[in-house]
């Protein structure tokens, strides 16, 4: 009984965990003379939780999603109430292409070719800062230094 009562309480806290923002470490980015902090999600955890249930972001934070291998990465925005920019960027920090997208949808929006890392900041903050497919991002997820 004990076993089923803990169990039951472990399963209400992931429950509850994933109906409420995550917050994972940083790392500082650079796009230019633009100065980023995003958080790093690495595991599939922390993918599917992503930046669900946020009501808001830092105009220069966003989220740096790191995977094992290069692929075709493709995203949704369920359960994500603030929209996004993102762009899908190569192992060298050189952004592949970039995309908007629309708060609480199940549109996909994939990377033109296989990347291993993707940044999802707020909507427009790419465009307005001139930046698209060729630009550039450093930081140490790129081998380089900020």
């Amino acid at each position: 009984m004990a076993a089923g009562a803990l169990f039951a309480a472990l399963a209400t806290g992931l429950a509850c965990a994933q109906d409420a923002p995550q917050k994972l470490r940083t790392t500082p980015l650079g796009a230019g003379m633009h100065n980023i902090v995003a958080e790093v999600a690495s595991t599939p955890q922390e993918h599917t939780i992503g930046l669900m249930h946020r009501t808001s972001m830092g105009a220069n934070e966003g989220m740096l999603f790191i995977f094992e291998r290069p692929g075709t990465q493709c995203f949704w925005m369920k359960n994500t109430l603030i929209p996004l920019s993102i762009a899908f960027v190569a192992d060298d920090g050189t952004i592949v292409n970039v995309d908007e997208m629309k708060p609480q949808t199940l549109e996909s929006h994939c990377s033109a070719k296989p990347v291993r890392m993707v940044l999802e900041m707020n909507t427009g903050w790419f465009k307005k800062r001139g930046l698209g497919t060729g630009s550039k991002l450093t930081g140490a997820p790129f081998g380089s230094p900020r």
